[in-house]
């Protein structure tokens, strides 16, 4: 049995990287940056207002209230490109190019138009109302680097800088196979002794935000039909994740099948609760991950090492869970000889700090519970945490 650290070290040896491709904008969400994004032009390009208003010198308003003389207008698209003069002013609306010779912009509220001058009511500061041109980034600055998963926040700043297509790195093929002859699909009724495949759907949503993904039909207990499917899959994903099967007892064929395939079988057991009989492997090119039956244990096993190494094999800055810290509202128990990586929710509470409050598991089938969990608690092996206490904490994504 290893520890969660020598499983990520051994995992990480293992992965591979995948090759990169082009994607358009619409796609790129989620995808893993293969180039750096870099400025093309500085942003704002221009002085731009933030105010509708009048640009002025700040000169000729110090002993407002004045009037000046409008001799021009700029707006967003179509600005006014001569030289403004002293006791002159133009128009001007938010983000339109401040004319050269202003160096301000009083707002609209603070004019009174009339005839075709204004009357400045209030003085202004030099740069009032004014975004300066590169204020915000220069031209030729690289804004986000390889590695960098694009998020939906990202995507303007794409399109401001010309990326209509995005060079990344492409996504694993992932197959999703679920075993067990107590489970039936979604859409059946049960009979006596079996429930609904809910392993497989929970593993295709959390797959999904990183991976091309096919789910496959259950395999039954069975052997042969086992070591069939794992074959067919293997030929045709980067990663399997095969759900159950895992322990050792008379009907868990998972290991089994794989070891008469040939695979290479890295590690079998991890000193962590939940989670303790998951497998990780290598048939040909593909990696296999062997994750128990339990729904709770499934979900901890992923985070901790599928979702790593499906982000690893695109080449991702930081594929790890973000990590943080957050007081204990309650005591937890720890495992002997097992860390654990426990569901919690999460609260604010006094001074904005937060609060760990578990959620009172009846055992790692509980499902319905983790649906809450926001975070994952590292309790170390042999020693409880206790009220108060500040604990380490792995944000659910």
């Amino acid at each position: 049995m290893i520890s969660i650290d020598e499983a990520k070290t051994i995992i990480e040896r293992a992965t591979f990287k995948l090759e990169t491709e082009r994607v358009g904008l619409p796609n790129a969400v989620g995808r893993v940056l293969a180039e750096n994004i870099n400025t093309d032009m500085d942003m704002p390009p221009f002085d731009r207002s933030q105010m509708d208003g009048f640009a002025v010198r700040t000169e000729d308003v110090a002993a407002s209230p004045v009037r000046l003389k409008i001799v021009g207008e700029s707006i967003a698209g179509k600005g006014w490109h001569e030289t403004m003069k002293s006791g002159e002013a133009v128009r001007i609306m938010t983000g339109a190019a401040v004319p050269t010779g202003a160096d301000s912009v009083q707002k609209v509220e603070l004019t009174s138009e009339d005839n075709g001058s204004v009357e400045i009511l209030e003085p202004c500061k030099i740069g009032q109302n004014i975004v300066r041109r590169a204020q915000e980034i220069r031209n030729g600055e690289t804004v986000f680097g390889v590695g960098d998963i694009i998020t939906d926040k990202m995507v303007a700043t794409l399109a401001a800088f010309g990326y209509s297509r995005v060079k990344v790195s492409k996504r694993p093929k992932v197959a999703i196979l679920a075993t067990g002859s107590e489970i039936v699909d979604v859409g059946e009724t049960p009979s006596r002794d079996q429930i609904r495949n809910s392993n497989s759907w929970m593993l295709n949503a959390f797959s999904e935000k990183h991976a091309e993904v096919v789910v496959l039909p259950i395999v039954v207990d069975n052997l042969n039909g086992l070591k069939e499917t794992i074959s067919h899959a293997a030929a045709r994903c980067d990663c399997l994740i095969i759900s159950g099967g895992v322990s050792v007892g008379d009907y868990d064929f998972t290991k089994p099948a794989l070891r008469e395939l040939g695979a290479d079988i890295f590690f079998e057991k991890i000193a962590l609760k939940p989670g303790k009989p998951t497998v990780f492997a290598k048939l040909n090119n593909t990696l296999i991950f062997g994750l128990p039956g339990n729904p709770v244990s499934i979900a901890v096993t992923f985070f901790a090492f599928v979702r790593k190494t499906l982000l690893m094999m695109q080449s991702a800055n930081n594929p790890d869970l973000k990590p943080g810290f957050a007081k204990l509202s309650h005591n937890i128990k720890s495992a002997s000889g097992r860390d654990s990586l426990l569901p919690v929710s999460l609260s604010t509470g006094k001074r904005g700090r937060l609060r760990i409050e578990t959620l009172r598991f009846s055992g790692s089938s509980n499902f319905i519970r983790f649906a809450k969990a926001d975070a994952l608690v590292f309790v170390p092996r042999d020693f409880g945490l206790v009220k108060g206490q500040v604990a380490q904490v792995l944000f659910l994504p």
